[in-house]
Parts: C-alpha cells; structure tokens; sequence
C-alpha cells in the first residue's frame, strides 16, 4: 500500500471514530436523562413512604397503654425465644419470660429510635431534590423527624393510659440524627467501592486499547520506511 492510499485509509477509519463517537455521545445523554428520571422517581417515593410511615407511627401511638404493652411484650419474647433456638441455650420459658421482661424497656425504646431513624432517612431522600448542602439536608430531615417527635408525644396525652415524655422526644430525635448518619456512612462507602471499580475498569481497558495503538504506530513507521 502507497503512501495515499495508507492516508485515504487513515481518513476513513477517523470519520468512523467521528460517527461512533457521536452515537456513544447520544447515548450517554439518553442514559443520562433515564438516570435523572430514576432519581426523581425514587426522591418522590420516599416523601410517599414519609408520609405512610408517619401515619404508621400515629396509629402505634393511638394504642391503649394495655395494647401497646402486649405488643412489645410478644416482640420482646419472641426475639429472646429465638435467640434461645438459634444459638442452642438452656434456657426454661420461664427464664425467657423473665429476661424479656427484662429488657422490654429497652426494647421499646430502640424500636421508637429505629422508628423514626427510618422516617429521617425517608425525608432525607425525599428533600435531596432541592439544592442544599449535604450537612443542612441532614440537619432538615432530622429536625423535621424531631418535630413529629414531639407532636407524636403530644399526641399520646390524649391516649388512654399513654404519656407524653420530653424524654422520649429526646431518644426518638437521636434516632433520627442517627439514621442519617449512617446512612450517609452507608452510600459514602458504596460510592467509595462502585469509583475503585471503575478506576480499575478504565486502567484496564486503557491498557487493552494502548496494545493497538502500538502495532499501529509500528505499521505506520515500516510503511514510511
């Protein structure tokens, strides 16, 4: 092959790169544009989940002190009961009643901390689609999380055999600031791994799409020659 007819060669082969590149740019945008639909869908879903979850949250408060007592008191015994079964402990059903009993007031209020850690992150996904730093978004959900806190204690007032407690509002709004912490915790350290891959990936394919370039070059220097 002449000299001509390597450049006529060379010129075809870099439209192509320019009509390949133009559809991987369209595509990019498209998949982009599906990714930015997906992010809405999921934000809006969360502020549905919210607001189901609160409405959830109401009617547990809306329980009698003697209905709510029976369901923490199954849920205390059936996780000690099957603690007992999956590690083989010696214990009586006597004994399993007795360290429920034990710990149901713990119990209790790790569930109202994982309560409304769970409502936090719901809002702190729903609020992400207004523009705000990462820090004031996470100081929003969890407020407005503390705010239903304390309108669920006052809520409570009005419940037979319930009481509102400062106390309580204090342990639900830690478990609203928490369940932000580590969900961002969470995502940071899956953003972490998912960028590692792909700096791997693309180290990779840069070193597969080097091996051509190079026998290009060498064909090019022995065609001059």
């Amino acid at each position: 092959m002449n000299k001509m007819g390597w450049n006529r060669k060379k010129k075809e082969e870099a439209e192509e790169q320019d009509v390949a590149k133009q559809e991987e740019s369209r595509q990019d945008k498209a998949a982009a544009r599906r990714k930015r639909m997906k992010i809405v869908f999921l934000r809006n879903l969360a502020g549905v989940l919210a607001i189901m979850w609160m409405c959830i949250i109401f009617a547990f408060s809306a329980q009698t002190k003697e209905e709510s007592g029976a369901v923490s008191n199954s849920f205390t015994y059936q996780i000690v009961s099957s603690t007992r079964t999956f590690f083989n402990l010696d214990l009586s059903d006597a004994r399993v009643k007795e360290i429920a009993d034990a710990i149901e007031g713990f119990v209790r209020k790790a569930a109202h901390m994982t309560e409304f850690g769970v409502l936090s992150v719901l809002l702190f996904i729903w609020i992400g689609q207004w523009e705000m730093g990462l820090l004031r978004r996470g100081l929003t959900a969890s407020g407005a999380a503390a705010v239903y806190a304390a309108t669920d204690e006052i809520h409570q007032l009005f419940v037979p055999g319930r009481a509102g407690r400062f106390s309580d509002v204090c342990i639900d709004s830690a478990g609203a600031v928490l369940g932000v912490v580590v969900f961002v915790l969470i995502v940071k350290l899956i953003t972490a791994i998912r960028t590692l891959r792909e700096k791997r990936e693309a180290r990779r394919l840069c070193k597969v799409q080097a091996e051509p370039v190079e026998q290009t070059q060498q064909t090019e220097e022995a065609a001059e020659d």
